[in-house]
C-alpha cells in the first residue's frame, strides 16, 4: 500500500533518488541549528549582564534576522527530510517530543518578547533564557535521537 503521506510530487523521488540529497539536507538542519542557537546565546549573555558596553536592544535587531534565518533554514530542512518517511518519522517519540520542544521554545520566545524581557533584563528575563536554552538543547539532543528509536 502507498504511503499517503509521502505526497505526490516530484520532490520526495528526487530527495531519495539523489545519495547527497539527505545529507545535504543535514548540512543545512545542522547550519541552521548554529545560527539559530549561536546568535540567541550570544543575545541571552548579554541579558545575563555580559559584555554590558554592547547595548542590548542593538544587539538583538542584529540576532534577531539572524535567529530567524536559523529557524527558517531548520525548519525547512527538516519539514524535506520529514517529507521522506513521514509515516514512519510522525511515530518516532523523539521526533514528537522535539517537535513539542520546539514548540514550547517557540512560545517562551514570543513571551519574551511581549513582556520586554530585554527592556527588563530581569530574574525572570534570566529565567526564560535558561529555558531558552534548555528547550533548544534538549530539542536538538532529541533530534539526534531520531534515528536510533
Amino acid at each position: 500500500m502507498k504511503d499517503t503521506l509521502a505526497g505526490q510530487g516530484p520532490l520526495l523521488p528526487w530527495i531519495a533518488s539523489h545519495a547527497l540529497a539527505y545529507p545535504a539536507l543535514e548540512v543545512l538542519h545542522i547550519t541552521g541549528i548554529a545560527l539559530l542557537l549561536g546568535s540567541l546565546v550570544l543575545l541571552e549573555l548579554r541579558v545575563w549582564g555580559l559584555a554590558r558596553e554592547l547595548p542590548i536592544r542593538p544587539l538583538a535587531r542584529l540576532a534577531l534576522p539572524v535567529t530567524l534565518a536559523g529557524f527558517a533554514l531548520v525548519a525547512c530542512s527538516g519539514l524535506l527530510m520529514l517529507s521522506t518517511q513521514p509515516a514512519e518519522l510522525l511515530a518516532n517519540r523523539a521526533l514528537l517530543l522535539k517537535l513539542g520542544l520546539v514548540a514550547l521554545a517557540a512560545l517562551n520566545a514570543v513571551w519574551f518578547h511581549l513582556r520586554d524581557s530585554l527592556g527588563r533584563a530581569d530574574g525572570l528575563a534570566r529565567a526564560q533564557t535558561v529555558l531558552s536554552a534548555g528547550l533548544w538543547l534538549a530539542a536538538i539532543a532529541c533530534g539526534r535521537w531520531i534515528a536510533y528509536l
